[in-house]
Order: structure tokens, then C-alpha cells, then sequence
């Protein structure tokens, strides 16, 4: 074959892979789906960007301002944290304008309402733990009753002949605990600017993504509206932040989450509605693990607050808050994407794409966070004064030049 046949040829097949995306490109803007999406999004990112000015005043107002007065905390200055509220107003807000309500969605309206409230009493009066934790399974058994249950499981052993596992009366206390402890593993990694709001948009968005794919549009719709109040409040969250969003945000997230992917995931009767949800919350699932089994090893309380989660460690190895922010979200969103090519391509590419990544991801490690520039230069010898020279003022005060 000639080199012009040859190229005649690789030019047709890109010619016709590029007409195959465009279709699919039209198709997509086409979607009635798509646009209410989109405008939940945009919807919800309005009034939680519009109305966190005002939820900042409220939190100076009645109290709830976090005070530096731990190792635990990052921050130099009292910070308002309330912030969740905003969110909570923006999602509510597109959710009861853009989707139906029926029993379940009700049920988790209704659960998530009491976790918003006995956040706000927790960021003004910092409550015991027992008593948080006694309030949300009563939010989660709400929900779990109105029908957010987990009934069917499949099986991840795959040689065995029974693919399914029913839960019968199981499936009211095994959804009770995913929702309680997806609630507390998203607050548990509330602990750098920016972090929690962030990781949970991208959860949301692949969550998002996945309904689309699996045909669940009200998932979608919902989905979007939580990604979309999560981002209209990020920009005051940011590095330096100007406002937290405290337990109320933090385990209202970490609740709607988990309580739509009791919805939208495990009702799937396939191998990857096993895998998925655990991918999509795979960082905060990892921290609250981890956290139970540092604190359980060193005969402590599992909810005893530390410093010891996977954001502190980060910090702890010299990287600056933004750069240790930015770490996680790559990590969430590696772990985002794995769970929409397992849903859309199967377990065997989700497998190659994740080992992908994860090369990717060490490769880049080694080469910008341990190369020369980051190596630490050696210390020099301190040099004598000229003679006749007058000390410097730390000098005269004998202090160490090291603090």
C-alpha cells in the first residue's frame, strides 16, 4: 500500500470518527434532559453564590465562628461557619422548582432538613458527639423509612451461584448506617479550605454523569442541583477562605449523597452497582475507615477529633494548603472517572483506566513533588561577622535563628 493510499484512508476513518462525535455532540444539546440539568445547575449555583454574603453576616451574628484554639485547625483568625446554609437554601431551591417530589425524595427532604438544623445549633454551641450522632440515625431512618433502602445487593463474589444478596429486615439497618457514616466521613475530611465543598462536586458530578448514562433523570436533576449549590458557594471557600461551611454543610452533603446513592446506584441489579458508589465516595470512605482504625489501635473514642487525617498528613509533608487540596481533588476525581468508565465500559477498561491513572499519578509525584526543585537545600555553615561590626537586633536578644 502506497503512502498516499495510506493516508487517504487513516483520513477517512478520522473524518468518520469526527462526524460519529459530532452527532453525539447534537444528540446531547438536543436532550430536553441536558438543558434542565444545566438549569438546575446554574439555578442552584445562583442562589447559594447570592445568598452566602448574607448567611456570613447571619453566622457573626448569632455566634457560629470558628476560633483557632487547636493543632487541628489550619487557619490563623476567626472564620464565620455556617456557610452550609447557603448551600442548603441553593439546593432546596432548584430541587423543589425542577423535580417532583414523591415519598422518597420527601423522606429525604425531610432528614435532611433535621440535619441542616442540628448543624446550625452545632456550629453555635459545638455539641457532644452522642447526641449528633443519636439525631442523624433519626434523619437517616426518616429517609430510609419513606423508601431510600438498600434491599438487594449483588454479590462481589462472582464464582458464586447466587449473584444477589436479598437484605430483607437487614435493609433498613444497613442503609441506616451507609447514610450515618457517609454523613461523617464527608465532615471528617472537612479540615482544609475548600476541600470537603470541593470533593463533594466532584461526587456529585460523576454521580451526575452516571445517572445520565443509566437513564435516571430526576437522579440527574438532583445531582446537579447539589453540585451546582456546592459550586456557587466554593468561591468564598476557597484558599484563603472568607467563610467555613461548618457541620452544616459538611453533613448535609455527606447525607443527600448518600441517601441518592442508595437511590440511584444500588437499585442497579449489576456488579457495578456494588462498586460504583464506593468509588464515587472513595476519599472520605478511606479517611473515616482509616480514622476509626487509628483511633480504635490507640484505645481511643472512633469519634475523639485528631490530627491524623489523610489532609493533615499532606500538610505534615510540607505541602501548602492549596497544593494538599489540589492532591485530593486529582485523587477524587481519578476515582470519579473510574466509577463513569465502569458504569459506561465495564470493569475490565474501568481496571486499565484506574492502573492508568494511578501510574500517571506517581509518575507526576516523583517527577514535581520529589525532583531537584523540591530537594532541601543544605544548611549553611552561619559565617563569623566582620570584625567591628555592630550584632544584629536577634543576635543581641540570643535568639535562636531557626524559632
Amino acid at each position: 500500500m502506497s503512502d498516499r493510499e495510506r493516508g487517504g484512508r487513516l483520513g477517512r476513518a478520522a473524518l468518520k470518527r469526527s462526524e460519529i462525535l459530532l452527532n453525539y455532540l447534537s444528540k446531547i444539546m438536543t436532550d430536553q434532559d441536558i438543558w434542565t440539568v444545566l438549569l438546575a445547575l446554574g439555578l442552584a449555583a445562583a442562589v447559594s453564590f447570592a445568598s452566602t454574603p448574607l448567611v456570613k453576616a447571619l453566622s457573626v451574628k448569632v455566634g457560629a465562628v470558628d476560633v483557632p484554639k487547636d493543632a487541628r485547625r489550619m487557619h490563623d483568625h476567626p472564620i464565620p461557619r455556617m456557610g452550609g446554609l447557603a448551600i442548603f437554601f441553593g439546593f432546596v431551591a432548584a430541587m423543589l422548582l425542577m423535580v417532583p417530589l414523591d415519598t422518597e425524595r420527601k423522606g429525604m427532604l425531610l432528614g435532611a432538613v433535621i440535619i441542616v438544623v442540628l448543624g446550625i445549633f452545632d456550629d453555635i454551641y459545638a455539641l457532644p458527639a452522642k447526641p449528633k450522632f443519636l439525631v442523624q440515625i433519626i434523619a437517616a431512618l426518616i429517609a430510609v423509612l419513606a423508601g431510600n433502602r438498600i434491599e438487594v445487593l449483588s454479590n462481589p463474589n462472582i464464582f458464586s451461584p447466587n449473584p444477589y444478596w436479598e437484605l430483607g429486615v437487614l435493609s433498613v439497618p444497613f442503609t441506616v448506617i451507609w447514610i450515618v457514616a457517609i454523613t461523617n466521613a464527608v465532615n471528617l475530611i472537612d479540615g482544609l479550605d475548600g476541600l470537603a465543598c470541593g470533593v463533594s462536586t466532584i461526587s456529585a458530578a460523576t454521580m451526575l454523569v452516571i445517572a445520565l448514562l443509566v437513564s435516571e433523570r430526576d437522579v440527574a436533576v438532583i445531582m446537579a442541583a447539589l453540585a451546582g449549590a456546592c459550586m456557587g458557594f466554593l468561591p468564598y471557600n476557597f484558599n484563603p477562605a472568607k467563610i467555613f461551611m461548618g457541620d452544616t454543610g459538611a453533613t448535609f452533603l455527606g447525607f443527600i449523597m448518600a441517601t441518592m446513592s442508595v437511590e440511584g446506584m444500588f437499585k442497579q441489579y449489576t456488579i457495578i452497582s456494588f462498586v460504583v458508589p464506593f468509588l464515587m465516595l472513595g476519599l472520605p470512605i478511606f479517611d473515616v475507615c482509616f480514622a476509626v482504625v487509628r483511633r480504635v489501635s490507640h484505645g481511643q473514642s472512633p469519634m475523639k477529633p485528631d490530627r491524623g487525617h489523610v489532609h493533615h498528613r499532606l500538610i505534615d509533608m510540607g505541602f501548602s494548603q492549596k497544593q494538599a487540596v489540589g492532591v485530593l481533588y486529582v485523587i477524587s476525581a481519578i476515582l470519579g472517572l473510574s466509577a463513569v468508565v465502569l458504569t459506561a465500559g465495564g470493569a475490565e477498561k474501568a481496571m486499565i483506566f484506574l492502573l492508568a491513572m494511578a501510574a500517571a499519578a506517581l509518575i507526576a509525584w516523583r517527577v514535581f513533588l520529589t525532583g531537584p526543585g523540591h530537594d532541601k537545600p543544605e544548611e549553611a555553615e552561619p559565617s563569623a561577622p566582620p570584625e567591628g561590626s555592630e550584632p544584629s537586633a536577634r543576635e543581641e536578644k540570643g535568639e535562636d535563628e531557626r524559632g
